[in-house]
């Protein structure tokens, strides 16, 4: 059993509210570019693969092994959380930007 290290929680807070927010900023009526939904996703699953146990994930275990996971993997995660929220982050001041750049119809005739 690998223990939750201590910027686990952070980093798991952090991608729940930039996960939220960006949710929240499809409530409006503009399609966001396809790059802006494949960082979310990449985003998302990268903070996934960041703070889950190394020996728990079995695609890790699967391609390197219990030894390979723990000894390759798990130094890895601390980069790949902050990959995650830069990611997260990126696509969120997208997103934020295409709703203030867009024009949004009045509903009047013209």
């Amino acid at each position: 059993m690998t223990p939750v290290l201590w910027w686990n929680y952070p980093v798991w807070i952090l991608t729940a509210a930039l996960t939220g927010l960006i949710v929240a900023t499809y409530v409006a009526p503009v399609q966001p570019p396809p790059d802006q939904q494949k960082k979310t996703l990449v985003g998302g699953a990268l903070s996934a693969f960041a703070v889950g146990c190394p020996i728990c994930n079995k695609l890790v275990v699967m391609a390197l092994g219990v030894s390979g996971a723990l000894t390759y993997f798990a130094p890895l995660q601390p980069v790949l959380a902050v990959g995650s929220l830069l990611l997260l982050a990126e696509a969120l001041r997208r997103r934020l930007h295409a709703l203030r750049s867009c024009a949004v119809p009045t509903g009047r005739g013209t």
